[in-house]
């Protein structure tokens, strides 16, 4: 018989039991839906000219896009335990190239890809919570094996869900995305790249006047060839200099549009042909594989190697770093810009000139060790060019984007290049976009020699004319001490423009 003044069972027991299995249940639920959204909660989806991939991730609340390999920008927009992450994955070519050539398809690229990001935020959203959902359910079931589990399951994970919306709601903060933070090679975005909105703009009315005067090379073309032969006869090697083409699609349609109408025999690039050397921009250099005509590179301060690396593997391309190549009797040499400046990790930007020295003194060397003197070297920089002074007769750069053609000490006659591509769409930012210009030489195929150079000048924004001029380099017995590169109205120079119409009427030479 029990003794009634024993003390009555407790409570507790049972109600820790109940408070453990809620507790369980709980942290089931949770770990079904973070596992479920960390496999499949994810969205593949064409923003703008990118394919993209979009997750939640549990990282604190924001969003961030990353774009690989240059870094990401990150924006504090709101607080909660999942972070929105997208990643620009590729560029989708055709996409751009129609982006490119059509203005008022770029004029709109910002609504463009609000909206393709809003819808595959959307999308993202509602398959993130039905993953979570089913993952919540299916752990619930498949550890406590009670039919009413999945249901419990279900019900914690919409109220985790419901409170995750909540806190990211009342937490809401779209100024944010005004002032991201950028990580990797993004950290100088906003100098380096400037108002979007502003750009795309100004790009609409810059193509627009651009459309007219790169078709007119043709039918300035047909003015030129009235002059006389550049070699006094016709047997000549024509090689296309272009340099700093910076992504610009309006330099590479001048490019190719040169190459057709010159029948030149090469293109020679002194690099700059991207502005990050990344992934995106890679892709849309393809084109210079199919311009039929070999293609001579090296790189710039703002390619990169994954860059010279694709350019290599294009049809009908050489890439020279301390190398030789051969292109129809006329021997080029060229070295890389030993920098790389998009990557402020590297202190590239604060490498002193004796970088770039060494640089040439590298190719000098290469040159020395040659059987024959080559013809023509190429270098980025024309900080490379001294050591070369006297071993080569030509040599072509870039970088400044200024054209510029002078004599060196030892005879040696440095041209550098202007920008082919107008110095990109990041020189739409400046009061006028830079002129694009580009150089045809013309070489004597049996000793090698410079003969006569045409500079091409396609005037920017505001001004709607293209300029040729042709200088004439007299062979070295017949020069009396001036430059080899005579101006416009000598004896040795013609000059000739057309306006934006194309009716072949004179025009002032651009600047």
């Amino acid at each position: 018989m029990s003794d009634p003044t024993a003390p009555l069972p407790s409570p507790w027991p049972r109600r820790a039991r109940v408070g453990g299995l809620w507790a369980l249940r709980i942290g089931l639920a949770l770990g079904g839906a973070l596992v479920a959204v960390l496999l499949f909660a994810r969205v593949e989806a064409p923003i703008g000219p990118f394919d993209a991939s979009l997750a939640f991730r549990p990282a604190g609340g924001g969003a961030e896009v990353s774009v690989p390999p240059l870094g990401a920008l990150v924006a504090d927009v709101y607080d909660g335990p999942l972070r929105l992450e997208v990643a620009l994955q590729s560029v989708d070519q055709t996409r751009a190239q129609a982006l490119a050539t059509d203005p008022v398809r770029l004029s709109g690229v910002v609504d463009r890809v609000t909206e393709d990001l809003r819808g595959a935020v959307v999308e993202l959203v509602v398959r993130t919570v039905l993953v979570a959902l089913a993952g919540a359910a299916l752990v619930s079931w498949a550890v406590l094996r009670r039919r009413r589990e999945p249901l419990i399951g279900l019900g914690l994970a919409a109220l985790l869900l419901a409170g995750t919306a909540g806190v990211g709601a009342a937490t809401w903060r779209p100024e944010a995305l005004s002032a991201p933070r950028y990580t990797g090679l993004l950290v100088n975005a906003n100098s380096l790249i400037g108002s979007v909105q502003d750009i795309a703009a100004r790009f609409d009315a810059y193509r627009s006047s651009l459309e007219d005067i790169v078709a007119n090379v043709g039918s300035l073309y047909s003015t030129i060839s009235a002059l006389p032969a550049p070699g006094g006869d016709d047997d000549t090697v024509a090689l296309l200099h272009v340099s700093d083409l910076h992504l610009n699609p309006a330099g590479f349609d001048l490019m190719r549009q040169v190459v057709g109408q010159f029948q030149v025999d090469a293109v020679l690039d002194t690099g700059d042909i991207t502005d990050w050397g990344s992934e995106p921009e890679n892709q849309l250099i393809t084109s210079i594989g199919t311009l039929g005509v070999p293609y001579v590179y090296v790189r710039g301060n703002h390619d990169s190697a994954a860059t010279a690396e694709l350019i290599g593997s294009l049809p009908n391309t050489t890439v020279l770093n301390d190398s030789a190549t051969e292109i129809a009797g006329i021997s080029i040499v060229g070295t890389r810009d030993p920098r790389f400046t998009p990557d402020k990790s590297t202190g590239d930007d604060d490498a002193g000139p004796e970088v770039l020295e060494s640089s040439g003194e590298r190719l000098a060397e290469f040159v020395d060790g040659l059987d024959e003197r080559p013809d023509v070297a190429l270098v980025h920089d024309p900080k490379q060019a001294p050591p070369l002074d006297g071993q080569v007769p030509v040599v072509l750069a870039g970088h400044t984007h200024e054209r510029e053609v002078s004599e060196l000490d030892g005879g040696t006659l440095l041209m550098v290049q202007g920008s082919t591509g107008g110095a990109g769409l990041r020189a739409l930012q400046g009061e006028f976009p830079e002129p694009l210009t580009c150089t045809v030489l013309y070489f004597d195929p049996d000793d090698g020699r410079l003969a006569a150079y045409d500079e091409i000048t396609l005037g920017g924004l505001g001004e709607t004319e293209v300029t040729i001029q042709r200088t004439v380099v007299p062979p070295a017995d017949e020069q009396d001490g001036d430059d080899a590169g005579t101006d416009a109205g000598d004896d040795a120079g013609d000059e000739t423009g057309i306006d934006d119409a194309g009716d072949g009427a004179p025009a002032s030479p651009t600047g």
